[in-house]
């Protein structure tokens, strides 16, 4: 019997890479007085190319799946920039994003 640990490996880090996007995503958003959107643009489609051009083929995927968790972190910030907006997600009012919708569903703070 020949074993094939290739599936568990790129398992592991889908949900590694997705776990840690998610956390990243969440702690960005709510420190950042920007969004590091284009950086992670950026990144994941570097990581991406490289995916294409290294020859190990699990090497390729495990590049491939970290790549696409930063691309689709871009847009996870808008959405939880969204989600801050709606209360859904906590709102920092040391950042000035935050404050900014703060004080729009809370005319009162302005006092």
């Amino acid at each position: 019997m020949n074993l094939q640990p290739a599936g568990v490996v790129l398992g592991v880090t889908a949900f590694v890479s997705i776990w840690l996007g998610h956390v990243t995503v969440r702690a960005l958003e709510y420190r950042m007085a920007w969004l590091p959107g284009p950086l992670f643009l950026l990144a994941g489609i570097t990581v991406e190319i490289g995916a294409l051009l290294v020859r190990v083929p699990l090497a390729s995927g495990v590049l491939g799946i970290v790549g696409m968790t930063l691309i689709w972190d871009v847009i996870e910030f808008k959405r939880q920039e969204k989600r801050v907006a709606r209360g859904h997600a906590p709102a920092n009012p040391h950042n000035p994003r935050h404050a900014r919708l703060l004080v729009a569903a809370d005319p009162a703070r302005l006092s």
